[in-house]
């Protein structure tokens, strides 16, 4: 089996420190960076599997770190942060981040997480190769791959984050069937993080976004009062 590769960016030595240490022990690569700026140029070269993120940084916001990773890639975020406020963790998770611990941690609980992220994708990937139709024609020119995890607007492909492609998944397997923001938030993130229902809003407002066109009736139709779902067209 191929060895996980994990980023660690971290600017207090000792915690880096520690999680590199934990992390090897459990048979992972590791890579530091105690900057976002150093973290963003080690994760371009890299290419790691896991990103370990924290949100207070000497030059940039995790925040920000993440964003700019997940533009380019659906590589799994876990934020680490000394911040208690609620505000933050939805912040963290509707940027885009898988999971959100805080400061000090059980390094346990950390290894727990990151076992429960490779897990969700090992189990997601293992779904597709059982599944009879690959590939899912949205309308308005938009197909989604189900084997690849790609999705072509026009043929072109559409660089959505993990959960941006989840969340799509989910509507294009059900389409034409209503779903509320609580049946989404279950479906698509699980049980494994407490976040409100907002977040389902905040990634329906990216894929809409990314996908739709100007003059045109949305791909995601916003059900008044009950949540969301699939438009079907013809």
């Amino acid at each position: 089996m191929e060895t996980k590769k994990i980023l660690i960016i971290e600017d207090e030595p000792s915690i880096s420190d520690m999680l590199a240490f934990s992390m090897r022990k459990e048979g992972y690569g590791v890579k530091t960076a105690e900057s976002g700026r150093e973290g963003l140029e080690l994760f371009t070269r890299w290419k790691p599997d896991l990103l370990l993120l924290d949100l207070m940084l000497p030059d940039m916001t995790g925040f920000d770190v993440c964003r700019q990773v997940l533009e380019a890639s659906n590589t799994p975020i876990i934020m680490l942060t000394a911040r208690t406020d609620t505000f933050d963790r939805i912040l963290g998770i509707e940027s885009g981040a898988d999971d959100y611990i805080t400061k000090p941690f059980d390094i346990r609980e950390v290894i727990v997480r990151i076992k429960a992220v490779f897990r969700r994708i090992e189990l997601t990937a293992e779904a597709v190769e059982h599944m009879s139709s690959q590939v899912l024609n949205l309308g308005y020119g938009i197909t989604l791959e189900k084997e690849k995890r790609e999705v072509r607007k026009n043929g072109v492909p559409v660089v959505l984050t993990q959960k941006e492609y989840e969340l799509l998944q989910c509507f294009a397997e059900h389409k034409g069937r209503v779903f509320s923001r609580s049946e989404l938030l279950d479906k698509v993130w699980g049980f494994e993080v407490v976040i409100d229902t907002r977040t389902v809003d905040i990634h329906v407002q990216r894929i809409r976004k990314k996908l739709d066109e100007p003059n045109r009736p949305s791909l995601i139709e916003t059900v008044f009062g009950i949540g969301y779902k699939l438009v079907q067209q013809g």
